[in-house]
């Protein structure tokens, strides 16, 4: 009996130290959030900090959203991260399922090709691009924020994994009741696939959503202004309204905050069976 209790008594004690330590992590973590919020309430000429505000108003708010005119950059924003995600998730899954099922010549020669380029930085590559997009009257345009980006290793990669999961008796049932490849991959796989898929969503919209690079160099009209474009204009060379730019900052990562939460759990099921399988 008393090792029983010792047993217990120790689990208990490694249960409640793994909560402290996530516990301290997540406030860590959460840490630069909460005085992003906690500024962006404060009067103006406040500095960041966690401490009590005297006085709490939404005028910053206000003034940021008319100033940095966020329902045009949301739009745009929106617009271009719907685009290349929907990009992404055909070309990864068609990409993906060649990659992962299909038997053919240079086969993992391939599969390499498409991991190296996870190796090769955007910026490496934007002045190839930037000329490409020229040639084609791109710049400027929406095409210019998108197919830079249409298609991405990652995803391939991602996909590639998650298909291999699937055992191979659900599409040798489906071969025997008549469907070809795609009715396979439609109606079989990607169903099957969703974690994987709303992993891949999530990544790529986030990712479009934060992105700066593209906007700041392959646009200059006004009308195509994105989030972050809007929100580097609150920027200033030598002085900061911080609470201003903290309500700026907080309005540009509520949406993307609010889709992590409604998303997480497909999220956390996509990336722990995405295994690495040969």
């Amino acid at each position: 009996m008393p090792k029983k209790y010792l047993h217990q008594s120790i689990s208990r004690l490694s249960k409640s130290v793994n909560l402290g330590v996530l516990l301290l992590g997540a406030g860590i973590v959460l840490l630069p959030l909460g005085v992003v919020f906690l500024t962006s309430f404060a009067s103006p000429g406040a500095t960041p900090g966690l401490l009590p505000r005297s006085s709490w108003s939404l005028v910053n708010y206000r003034e940021a959203w008319q100033r940095g005119s966020f329902l045009v950059a949301f739009a745009n924003s929106t617009l271009v991260a719907l685009a290349v995600t929907a990009f992404q998730i055909i070309c990864s899954a068609l990409a993906g399922y060649a990659l992962a099922r299909l038997k053919f010549r240079g086969r993992q020669t391939l599969l390499l090709i498409v991991l190296a380029t996870l190796v090769i930085p955007f910026q490496l590559l934007v002045i190839p691009i930037f000329l490409v997009l020229k040639w084609g009257h791109l710049i400027n345009t929406y095409g210019a924020l998108i197919l830079p980006t249409a298609v991405n290793g990652f995803g391939i990669f991602l996909l590639r994994q998650y298909f291999q999961t699937i055992p191979m008796e659900l599409e040798e049932a489906a071969a025997l009741d008549g469907a070809n490849r795609w009715q396979i991959l439609w109606r079989v796989m990607l169903p099957l696939s969703r974690p994987a898929l709303v992993t891949l969503f999530l990544f790529t919209f986030i990712g479009e959503w934060n992105d700066l690079f593209k906007p700041l160099v392959f646009t200059t009209r006004p009308e195509l202004r994105t989030v972050q474009l809007a929100l580097a204009e609150f920027q200033e060379q030598f002085t900061n309204n911080w609470p201003l730019l903290m309500a700026a900052v907080a309005i540009a990562t509520v949406p993307v905050l609010l889709l992590f939460l409604i998303g997480q759990r497909q999220l956390i099921q996509g990336i722990a069976t995405t295994g690495i399988k040969n």
